[in-house]
């Protein structure tokens, strides 16, 4: 089924336009919410809310803009939701300019799988805001308002994720390079 046609017969709750949109984008979402949650079993369950809120509020979706851009946002706030409650945001770290970092772009370095498999090992407030900002492509401002944390721990969480993504890098690099 085409996608507008698609959309529109989710938005007249027909159960098999319903099914149809899960089975094309529930890997994308998935994908998405990989990102953010730590264990896979935890990014299924944001990836299936994600899902209940998407079909819960098609109608909202008025045809403006990227579809998936409007999905991928849904499952974006359902997983910070979900960290949330789990209280695993971060700490509060003031002084930013004392950090050194490196600019050279990590998700370039990277093939996807490896991005995750590295992601996974920051600290979810790392994690999170690197996610907000490099990939998905959120100013400093925005994160701190979606976050309910300060611009300045914005900005120090992103120091301090590609700080640890460096460290992890370097290491890993110095494994193969032992290996070999």
């Amino acid at each position: 089924m085409e996608k507008l046609a698609l959309i529109s017969a989710c938005k007249n709750n027909e159960r098999q336009a319903q099914k149809e949109l899960y089975d094309n984008y529930s890997s994308y979402i998935l994908g998405i919410c990989m990102r953010y949650m730590k264990k896979r079993d935890e990014a299924e369950d944001a990836m299936i809310q994600s899902f209940f809120r998407i079909m819960n509020n098609i109608n909202s979706y008025s045809g403006s803009g990227s579809f998936e851009g409007w999905m991928r946002r849904i499952a974006v706030n359902e997983c910070l939701m979900a960290i949330r409650k789990k209280k695993m945001l971060m700490v509060e770290i003031d002084d930013a300019k004392q950090l050194e970092y490196s600019e050279q772009s990590i998700v370039e370095i990277l093939e996807y799988n490896e991005l995750l498999e590295v992601l996974d090992e920051l600290p979810t407030g790392y994690r999170t805001v690197f996610n907000l900002y490099v990939i998905e492509g959120y100013k400093h401002r925005e994160i701190a308002e979606t976050l309910n944390i300060s611009i300045n721990t914005s900005k120090s969480q992103l120091i301090l994720a590609k700080k640890r993504l460096k460290e992890i890098l370097n290491k890993k690099k110095q494994h193969i390079q032992y290996r070999s």
